[in-house]
């Protein structure tokens, strides 16, 4: 959905509710602006915010943490879902 900023203004309760249901486009001059979300959908994108590094950036410690890393036994059955 996308509207104006000024009809948000004008009716910021029903875009409330309507952002409770699904993300709300804020239009500024004609081009989206900003998103009006609900709390429980940025929580959500938020548990999915990760960070990338380059293998160059991790400390030395860190690349022999990976190395070093093994799988638990309890998980060995999760082999099948690769093949």
């Amino acid at each position: 959905m996308e509207v104006s900023l000024t009809e948000f203004q004008r009716k910021v309760g029903l875009y409330e509710d309507q952002a409770r249901r699904q993300p709300v486009h804020l239009m500024k001059n004609g081009r989206k602006d900003l998103v009006l979300l609900s709390a429980e959908e940025y929580e959500r994108l938020k548990r999915r915010d990760r960070q990338a590094l380059l293998l160059e950036e991790l400390s030395e410690t860190d690349r022999r943490a990976i190395l070093d890393a093994r799988m638990s036994e309890e998980h060995r059955h999760l082999n099948a879902e690769l093949e």
